[in-house]
């Protein structure tokens, strides 16, 4: 800092200047010994007092227990009192030197209560908005997250969609070929009832019925309207579980949801990306219904399920296991890849941390789990070892806490 000695005022001049300021100023040595008061801090904290006490020990009533201390630690300490009807608003500096130690205090006054409960308003509100922003902003990264899942698995979800609908297309071929079949025998049948002798016309119903294989028909048609009302639920199913995959809604309330039915709508929803490489077992326990957001844990099912068919290169396993631990459920994946070095086990919840090549991952996925598990008052763990595979395991209360 730069000044002139010589141009430096009087101590008069400066203690002229004390008295015009509106915060009260004071002085004092480490020892409680007061040094200086201007004129706002005489007239409240240095008068007299009627039970005799000193100044050290008033100063001490005054200021929280720790400030003293924390401003000897750190070099500053702020923070709001009461000081008779009025809230001001206190600043504490600390200079120490060998032998030496002093406090300068600076009490901001704030005009009656009213006054201070309206700042504190102001500043809620202020920190309310930024609440709101920071919660829209998160909302936002996980729908963004979300959807990115969704546009990496759109060709595999196709797939899965074209295959039901291909053979549904194929048998309304079928059928239509079989109806045409139907209707010349029913035909033929029609005019033997009109005929004066019916019977002079089964030979030609049995031709029909012949060339027309009317014996397959009658067993094949069940098993195909069996297998074209299986390949349109099969499509049904896997529209809704993506949709409500992609649902999303701030306003979504917790529900009491089966977790098991959560899981294994996911499944349905990625399949097509596992099915190639990965044997999928469940282990599935009971499990009570679970107080969640159901879109959101899709989300950490998803994410979790993905990473683990990721890491199996060519073909491999992912266990899905579910259990009750008193009043917490979990479920856990694991997989038969390669497993986690341990210099990274510590990382990879970071935002944006990834060990994929670049352009094959945002790094936001288990970052996001994280954030959604912990929403949910519950934990995720990791456990793994090179050459063992990975185990992520979720632990959730059955029923959320009360706010």
């Amino acid at each position: 800092m730069y000044f002139e000695p010589a141009l430096l005022p009087s101590q008069d001049i400066l203690r002229a200047f004390s008295e015009r300021m509106q915060e009260g100023l004071l002085l004092f040595r480490g020892d409680g010994k007061l040094i200086f008061a201007n004129a706002i801090s005489r007239a409240s904290l240095c008068r007299d007092p009627q039970d005799g006490s000193t100044f050290a020990e008033r100063i001490a009533q005054v200021l929280p227990g720790g400030a003293l201390n924390q401003a000897r630690t750190s070099g500053s300490w702020s923070g709001s009192l009461p000081i008779g009807e009025r809230i001001v608003i206190a600043h504490l500096y600390h200079y120490g030197a060998i032998g030496q130690e002093f406090f300068l205090a600076l009490f901001h006054n704030i005009e009656g209560q009213e006054d201070y409960e309206r700042e504190l308003e102001q500043r809620h509100a202020e920190l309310r908005q930024a609440y709101m922003r920071l919660n829209g902003a998160q909302d936002k990264l996980l729908q963004s997250e979300k959807m990115a899942s969704i546009g990496q698995l759109a060709a595999g979800v196709a797939h899965e969609i074209n295959n039901p609908i291909g053979y549904v297309h194929s048998n309304l071929g079928s059928l239509q070929e079989y109806l045409r079949s139907l209707f010349t025998l029913i035909e033929a049948y029609e005019r033997a009832l009109r005929a004066p002798d019916p019977k002079a016309l089964i030979p030609e119903i049995d031709d029909i019925r012949r060339r027309a294989d009317i014996d397959f028909i009658a067993g094949d048609l069940p098993q195909l309207m069996a297998e074209s009302r299986e390949g349109i639920e099969r499509v049904t199913r896997i529209v809704r579980d993506l949709k409500d995959f992609s649902y999303s809604d701030r306003s979504e309330s917790w529900k009491l949801v089966d977790l098991h039915a959560g899981l294994e709508s996911t499944i349905n929803i990625i399949w097509n990306e596992l099915k190639y490489k990965v044997t999928l077992e469940r282990q599935y326990a009971e499990l009570p219904l679970v107080e969640a957001l159901p879109s959101e844990l899709n989300q950490v099912y998803m994410n979790l399920l993905l990473n683990a068919g990721q890491a199996i290169t060519e073909r491999g396993t992912i266990t899905v296991s579910t259990g009750l631990e008193g009043d917490q459920v979990w479920i856990e994946f694991r997989d038969t890849g390669p497993g986690i070095p341990a210099d990274i086990q510590q990382r990879i919840f970071d935002p944006f941390f990834t060990t994929k090549p670049v352009g094959s991952g945002t790094g936001l996925g288990l970052s996001i789990s994280y954030g959604i598990i912990n929403k949910h008052h519950g934990r995720i763990d990791v456990e793994s070892a090179p050459g063992q595979g990975a185990a992520f395991r979720i632990t959730l209360p059955v029923r959320q806490p009360k706010s």
